[in-house]
């Protein structure tokens, strides 16, 4: 272990930490909480807006209050919520009046239905934050003549969002493997959908768009994609390395090469700076161990082997990793408009199962230091949202007292000399705040009133906050 210095501008205060890699610290940028794949052939400029109101529709019929949404995900505390819809109401209405009264007095009410009512704002103003235009898994194999028309048309349709803004805040689009198989394949999708979006854009790409290479086997594979990638972007001057790469793990040779050494180290290097994040795909990883499709699951032991190796290769290299997808679909049995009473039942069995299995999986994949994971139904959106502000205000407290306390140590070794070791630690907690807020778990009022820290200083990195309120202190000591 190293020792690295941080200096806070012109005042020169120093924070000694830490840091194996002798680099600062700075603060990470948004890190989108999921990633939705879609089939190319059914992309459109309306998208986005259509997974928004479908979630929102689920949400009302299946789930159409605040106690019922919590006795689905099964909520702390959720088990003293009333049943009857009128007592519900009544509770709603005392919490609308007061939030913070009945937060004093009856967490678990305030709980249930603050995130419930988060998750209803997060799926009106923001229902997906990062897509991926699928053109492999979700999409299938196709005629030649069709997948060319389905590159064009969903490069067009993107195209049409980018200009009138209706895109998501992170994009993409995933192509075909670049095994022998679907090699060809895979570079023709590449070479149109490029092609026809920078056509009809005057050359412009939205920020953060990525291509995501699928079953990645060998490092000559990403060399590749990063030499077609690199002439792209000279051909239409681009700037250098504007278009990111997504490295999907999918195979035991990605995780181990054939001397038994970790993989994804030599594939992250290959990609030449360009990659962005590392997914996880729990099914055909396990389906290539041989294990049964009744036992494929994200939480399966040898999943959480992969995933443990691919934190650990990608400690460090700003790249994100992605946990994998919950198959288990919310979505109703039956789809007639005239039901009867056993098929209605059923079809709420269903959708709840769904979202409770999602809900679980989310939970855990974060838990596990996985703030992303893949969707693939616009159901499962009122479970991710569940989940994810779950996580954040059952965490919230905890982490504002811990950053007090890690602030207070800092401006404190400041002032003495000594050294402060758990900056990385303080960092993190930081990072929580500034990921709760992008994704509307927090308000800015309600961090500053947790932490004590300001919008500006959140963009700030730990040490800079540290050495602002260490300079405040001697400033006052000196009018002392």
């Amino acid at each position: 272990m190293s020792k690295t210095t941080l200096t806070d501008g012109d005042e020169g205060v120093r924070l000694i930490i830490k840091d194996r890699k002798e680099k600062r610290v700075e603060p990470a940028g948004r890190i989108p909480v999921h990633v939705v794949y879609g089939g190319a052939d059914r992309f459109s400029i309306d998208t986005l807006r259509k997974f928004g109101q479908i979630a929102l529709d689920s949400i009302r019929k299946y789930a159409p209050n605040f106690a019922v949404f919590a006795h689905v995900f099964e909520l702390p505390g959720s088990e003293h919520l009333p049943t009857f819809p009128k007592a519900v109401k009544e509770l709603e209405a005392t919490i609308k009046a007061d939030p913070n009264k009945v937060k004093r007095k009856d967490k678990a009410a305030w709980f249930a239905w603050t995130v419930h009512q988060k998750t209803i704002e997060k799926l009106r103003r923001e229902p997906v934050e990062d897509f991926r235009i699928d053109f492999e898994d979700g999409y299938g194999f196709r005629s030649e003549e069709e997948e060319d028309g389905h590159a064009v048309a969903a490069a067009t349709e993107l195209a049409n969002a980018f200009k009138k803004r209706r895109i998501t805040g992170f994009l993409g689009f995933r192509i075909k493997s670049l095994e022998p198989e679907t090699y060809g394949r895979a570079i023709k999708t590449l070479d149109l959908f490029f092609a026809t979006l920078l056509d009809q854009t005057a050359g412009k790409l939205p920020s953060d768009f990525v291509v995501t290479l699928p079953k990645v086997t060998d490092s000559k594979q990403v060399k590749d994609l990063v030499r077609r990638l690199s002439k792209i972007e000279k051909d239409r001057k681009l700037p250098k390395e504007s278009i990111g790469i997504e490295l999907m793990i999918e195979t035991p040779d990605a995780i181990l090469d054939k001397r038994g050494r970790i993989a994804i180290p030599g594939l992250i290097k290959a990609a030449r700076g360009r990659c962005h994040s590392v997914h996880f795909g729990a099914y055909d990883y396990t389906a290539a161990l041989g294990i049964s499709a009744s036992f494929q699951d994200i939480r399966h032991p040898a999943c959480g082997f992969a995933r443990s190796v691919i934190q650990a290769a990608c400690a460090g290299l700003r790249v994100r990793v992605v946990d994998s997808v919950t198959t288990l679909m919310p979505v109703p049995v039956y789809k007639d408009e005239t039901l009867t009473e056993a098929q209605r039942t059923e079809n709420l069995r269903s959708v709840h199962a769904g979202w409770l299995k999602h809900f679980r999986n989310v939970s855990d994949s974060m838990a596990g230091g996985f703030n992303q994971s893949w969707d693939l139904h616009p159901n499962q959106l009122v479970a991710r949202y569940a989940a994810v502000y779950t996580f954040f205000l059952s965490e919230m407290e905890a982490q504002a007292a811990r950053l007090k306390t890690f602030l207070g140590k800092a401006t404190q070794a400041t002032l003495t000399g000594n050294t402060f070791d758990d900056a990385a630690s303080a960092q993190g907690i930081l990072n929580f705040f500034r990921n709760g807020l992008d994704c509307g778990a927090f308000s800015e009022d309600e961090v500053k009133k947790a932490t004590g820290i300001g919008s500006e200083q959140l963009a700030m990195s730990f040490a800079e906050i540290a050495g602002g309120l260490k300079n405040r202190k001697s400033r006052a000591a000196t009018r002392l």
